[in-house]
């Protein structure tokens, strides 16, 4: 399964900051990231009436199967279903704008002053990801001390608590704290260091 980032003419406007091969990498905003709350398969929806508007939103995507009338198909998903990412400094003039977008629910944050952000390392994970195409997949987001169970294998069922997270296993979970939402991407173990 790979990433992909979507605009409605297959990429970001020409000449945005998350235009070209490395989307949303390189990009020189000192804007914070924010996250917006859409209606159930709204992203894109909200994401081209945002970029029309002039604003910079993200939407990270992924493929996922998908069964139909008894087929299997390859389809692009949002990474994080529900949700795409604004990159914005918001006044209150922006803020209303935002909200006028068909499909949002809400700009998450306590008020239109006080948007809730994203912390700038979670969202470079995030778009390195999206621009590398490397296979992602929706992983539940799990930390260390949280009650879990297993789904499959010898020990399917039991539950417990999740003691420490072993990345030695082939999966880079990356968590965005704040939707509380993860997507795992398999790696070499050979390529992964302490930070």
């Amino acid at each position: 399964m790979a990433t992909e980032v979507v605009h409605p003419s297959g990429g970001y406007p020409t000449g945005s900051p998350l235009s070209g091969p490395t989307a949303g990498l390189d990009a020189p905003r000192q804007a914070p990231w924010h996250v917006l709350w859409t209606h159930s398969h709204c992203e894109q929806m909200v994401y081209e009436q945002l970029a029309a508007r002039g604003f910079h939103p993200f939407l990270p995507r992924v493929d996922m199967w998908s069964f139909r009338a008894g087929a299997r198909r390859l389809v692009k998903a949002p990474m994080f279903p529900g949700y795409l990412f604004l990159n914005e400094a918001l006044d209150k003039a922006a803020h209303i704008e935002v909200r006028k977008a068909r499909g949002l629910v809400r700009l998450l944050g306590d008020r239109w002053d006080r948007p809730a952000v994203v912390p700038e390392s979670e969202m470079t994970a995030v778009r390195q990801v999206a621009a590398s195409r490397v296979p992602a997949f929706p992983h539940p987001y799990l930390h260390e001390g949280r009650r879990v169970r297993i789904v499959s294998g010898p020990l399917a069922d039991l539950e417990g608590v999740l003691v420490k997270v072993r990345p030695e296993k082939g999966l880079l979970v990356l968590s965005v704290h704040l939707l509380q939402r993860s997507v795992a991407v398999e790696v070499d173990g050979t390529q992964v260091v302490p930070a």
